[in-house]
């Protein structure tokens, strides 16, 4: 299984647009962040995307992707499907719709402003997708992966992340734009290879785990490495907070790929 970070950026991306700050005129490029999304690929070479934000058509141009078989949506807010047209090459060079696994909440948000997409239409060309709700959390499979829903909270909307167990034994799991997981849910984050956790800054946040709350997390679950996504300027310079960071635990940074 290959986890490759397409974007580690939050909302606004890294840097800000006429944002000041030294971290936002960095010229280290692990300081330079798209918008949060990640590829896994399993062992006999299938694709699933998580999330698809506006930066998607950059992403898959930068890293050489010609195929997806699925797309896991944490949730509907635009810097995580913003991208969602740009599938229309893949329906055309693949000749089917695209897989896309959500809540209710993020399938509801989907159909409303993407109307275009879902509603009957006879005009060629437009994005062909099916969607799976996946609110019961149940398991399921794509290509040699077994996916396991995890419910969060951003804040008063529920969130999903991804819990990932592929056929030879490795694991990963998922989690951005969270600020809260039930205990009952976090028991899906036990005995994990890798786990990808989103921290937004240093201090404490409204709707996302800040620094020290998913160093928490980590902590409790012991996966045996970790990296912290979907960062903001406000987290700092990458090679100054990569140095006060537990062992186990990187910050991730946009085009790394990791091999479990």
């Amino acid at each position: 299984m290959i986890l490759s970070f397409f974007g580690t950026g939050t909302s606004q991306g890294v840097p800000v647009i006429a944002c000041p700050c030294e971290v936002c005129h960095s010229q280290d490029t692990r300081d330079r962040r798209l918008r949060t999304s990640a590829l896994v690929t399993d062992s006999k070479g299938n694709n699933i995307l998580f999330d698809i934000g506006p930066d998607f058509r950059t992403q898959m141009l930068t890293h050489d992707i010609r195929h997806l078989e699925a797309i896991l949506l944490t949730h509907a807010h635009r810097d995580h499907v913003g991208g969602i047209d740009d599938i229309r090459p893949l329906n055309w060079v693949q000749q089917c719709d695209m897989d896309v696994y959500a809540n209710k909440e993020a399938i509801n948000s989907l159909t409303h402003d993407y109307h275009y997409i879902f509603e009957y239409h006879q005009y060629p060309g437009l994005p062909e997708v099916t969607l799976h709700d996946v609110s019961e959390c149940m398991p399921f499979t794509v290509g040699q992966i077994r996916v396991m829903p995890i419910r969060g909270m951003h804040k008063d909307l529920p969130v999903l992340g991804y819990r990932l167990d592929e056929v030879d034994g490795k694991s990963m799991a998922y989690i951005t734009d969270m600020n809260h997981i039930e205990e009952s849910e976090q028991n899906k984050l036990r005995g994990l290879d890798l786990l990808v956790i989103n921290a937004l800054r240093q201090q404490k946040h409204f709707s996302h785990f800040c620094l020290g709350e998913a160093l928490d997390i980590i902590k409790k679950n012991e996966p045996n490495i970790a990296y912290l996504t979907h960062m903001s300027h406000e987290m700092g310079f990458h090679s100054v907070v990569e140095k006060a960071l537990p062992e186990n635990v990187h910050l991730a940074y946009d085009n790394l790929v990791i091999e479990l």
